[in-house]
């Protein structure tokens, strides 16, 4: 493949790649810049985070799962990027310096990356910015108080760059399409491609599993599978857009979707991620879903020129299949526009980037103190994310009150016969996805219920 891009400063032309190589391999061996560091080497612990410059924005991005076609056209600083041409440091190394963040210095690089990621970007949210990036001798308090110091800075003049505008020899349009008309037709004819969106899951098949993906197709470069939408009705979420877009859009919308995408991997992760990603795989354990079925939301999806959509809770079959066609690929999904009711819960062993053991989400709807509608949707409770439809039954057209919640959390055992396995066993599984819906009695009846709210 041929792919162009800007590397801390320097236009960059690539020839003949494999589609596979990862940004972090062809930094270290190709180019002799080591900063950028493998740890991981699956996106868990943000040493090898770099910036990624787009038309969207800055963002701080896994070097380690981002393969070089969806770099094309965009702007990337490592960290031997982050300080001025000249040699000056940036602000955030200087108050790493002062505030001694540092010891065995490994994790730094990644960290000095994320922190001057954000602040470019005005964000002085350190706790969620340097969530993705993990240190074990240092400890946070002192980072975190670097970034603090070095908000006030003056954002050095070398970080405020644009996309290249390259004269990069000619793209494979099947390889990196950008029309949607052109690749539906293109995929129609070539269904055993592997569609990579943001790579943050089929990454790991290549970094983890070794695995050979065949002919490969990256979607981000079709405008049409990017972006939100609104009309009258609903919130149309195209395919590509990130999870930290869709974020964004829900604070407003639906907060408690919100909070739960916040706990989706890391920001790193959500920056790469994108909804389409988290849907089209299937996954029972995919934090999405849950929350878009218990929305009644609708999903799209397109094979060559035929569209077709569905409710989002049948695209899911059973573990490993999904109602979509050879040749047909995910396009959007569309959320009814409605008072927000919905509660979401996402349980794991430890607060930030982990795997949900449960996640549960819940949308009540009250007639005065009558149920009159009620969706319960859970991943991690069977092998696929499910609604827990005995328990719907229970609650709607019923009186609002915690007799009738108890009724739905014992009527919630004829609906799903959990697994046991590492994150959590049948037993607790089954519990903590009743007392979910026990907690949004309690919420709505004005109790704390968050630990996170608590206070002395």
């Amino acid at each position: 493949m041929n792919v162009s891009f800007r590397l801390n400063g320097k236009d960059v032309e690539l020839s003949n790649i494999s589609a596979t190589t990862t940004l972090l391999d062809w930094l270290r061996i190709d180019q002799n810049l080591h900063g950028t560091k493998e740890g991981c080497n699956e996106g868990d612990c943000g040493a090898c985070s770099v910036l990624v410059t787009d038309e969207t924005g800055a963002k701080a991005l896994n070097a380690c799962i981002l393969f070089l076609p969806q770099l094309d056209g965009k702007a990337i600083r490592t960290v031997e990027g982050i300080s001025a041409p000249d040699g000056t440091s940036h602000p955030v190394q200087t108050e790493m310096i002062n505030h001694h963040g540092s010891q065995c210095g490994f994790c730094t690089p990644g960290f000095i990356v994320s922190m001057a990621t954000a602040h470019l970007n005005g964000d002085t949210d350190h706790d969620v910015a340097l969530a993705g990036n993990l240190c074990r001798c240092t400890g946070y308090a002192p980072i975190i108080r670097a970034a603090k110091a070095a908000e006030s800075a003056p954002i050095p003049a070398h970080m405020v760059e644009t996309p290249p505008i390259l004269r990069a020899k000619p793209k494979e349009k099947d390889l990196i399409p950008t029309d949607l008309e052109g690749f539906a037709s293109w995929y129609e004819a070539h269904p055993d491609t592997t569609l990579i969106a943001g790579a943050t899951d089929v990454g790991l098949w290549v970094t983890k599993h070794f695995s050979d993906l065949g002919q490969t197709a990256f979607l981000n470069r079709i405008p049409e599978l990017r972006g939100i939408s609104e009309t009258d009705e609903e919130i149309h979420v195209a395919a590509m857009t990130t999870l930290t877009e869709l974020l964004e859009s829900m604070k407003t919308k639906h907060p408690s979707f919100a909070t739960l995408i916040k706990r989706y991997g890391s920001t790193q992760v959500r920056n790469a991620a994108t909804i389409g990603g988290n849907i089209a795989n299937g996954s029972p354990i995919g934090d999405g879903p849950p929350a878009l079925i218990a929305l009644d939301a609708t999903l799209h999806l397109r094979k060559g020129s035929t569209t077709r959509q569905m409710p989002i809770a049948d695209y899911f079959i059973e573990y490993g299949k999904q109602d979509r066609d050879i040749g047909e690929f995910v396009t959007g999904v569309s959320i009814p526009k409605a008072v927000d009711n919905l509660h979401c819960y996402k349980l794991t062993k430890r607060f930030d980037q982990d795997i949900s053991a449960v996640c549960g989400c819940v949308w009540i709807e009250l007639d005065d103190d009558t149920i009159s509608k009620v969706r319960l949707a859970y991943g991690g409770m069977a092998g696929i994310p499910k609604r827990a439809k005995h328990a719907e039954d229970v609650l709607r057209g019923k009186a609002w009150s915690e007799e009738t919640i108890r009724h739905a959390m014992d009527e919630m055992t004829k609906d799903f016969a959990p697994l046991s396995d590492m994150r959590a066993s049948a037993k607790y599984r089954m519990q903590t996805a009743q007392n979910m819906l026990l907690r949004v009695w309690y919420e709505r009846n004005g109790q704390t219920t968050s630990v996170h709210e608590v206070t002395p």
